[in-house]
């Protein structure tokens, strides 16, 4: 089979112009001609301007190129394993910086516009971006996700110390709470997990009961989640999650 220079342009996604350059500078002639004289290229040629596209996806300049698909001494074989090899990296390489810049994205919807040190200063040790994606993977077609987000983007630096003050006071209370050996059905713990809730609806968004029980069995079935409660004390997440559903019962 042979087809003309626009139709391999098709084929490739490149411009016919691209493909007359490759031809002017040696790095890709076709091996044919019609009788008009117009340019003809077979499946030969097509496997070579593939093998070409892959290292320009690489950032190999065309000469290396050249150089590189012109060694008599190269394997076929040897060039996919090395363009595989190269496209690999390339590929761990595009998802370290989609990470990024994904966590700078949920920075800027969570409306956390701090600088390092002002991070530190307000939440210590605790990432408030840490779980944003999980949380906009499970509800971020909701309601309650979007008055979050809206919220969450016109809090200041001051806001944000206040929320992470009322958490610090709230975990300490629970943690006394667990020391005494009170249990999650108790009333000391019931009203503790309502004020978590009412936390909640304080800040971010309503949180009706049955959406709070919701949330309590993420804390204990997400790894990320229960890492954030268990920091505070071994067995939070649960005892915590088993409060949650006992005040839910309360106030139905």
């Amino acid at each position: 089979m042979e087809y003309p220079v626009g139709q391999v342009a098709g084929f490739a996604g490149v411009t016919v112009r691209t493909l007359h350059h490759y031809d002017g500078i040696g790095l890709l002639s076709p091996s044919g001609r019609s009788r008009a004289g117009h340019r003809r290229y077979d499946d030969g040629d097509l496997d070579r301007l593939q093998q070409i596209l892959f290292y320009r996806e690489l950032g190999f300049p065309l000469d290396e190129i050249a150089v590189l698909l012109d060694d008599p001494g190269a394997d076929p074989q040897e060039h996919l394993r090395r363009q595989h090899r190269l496209l690999s990296d390339r590929i761990a390489e595009l998802r370290r910086m989609a990470a990024a810049v994904e966590t700078a994205m949920e920075a800027r919807k969570m409306g956390i516009n701090l600088t390092p040190e002002e991070k530190f200063e307000v939440f210590g040790d605790k990432d408030p971006e840490e779980h944003a994606e999980e949380a906009e993977r499970r509800w971020g077609g909701t309601d309650a996700y979007a008055e979050s987000q809206r919220r969450a983007a016109g809090y200041t630096k001051g806001d944000w110390k206040r929320i992470q003050a009322e958490v610090d006071e709230w975990s300490a209370a629970y943690d006394a709470l667990m020391e005494a050996g009170e249990p999650a059905t108790g009333e000391r713990a019931m009203d503790l997990a309502e004020a978590h809730r009412l936390h909640i609806g304080k800040w971010f968004y309503e949180c009706t009961a049955e959406f709070h029980r919701g949330l309590a069995e993420m804390y204990v079935s997400d790894p990320r989640f229960r890492a954030f409660y268990e920091s505070m004390r071994p067995g939070l997440a649960e005892h915590l999650r088993d409060a949650i559903d006992a005040n839910a019962r309360r106030l139905a």
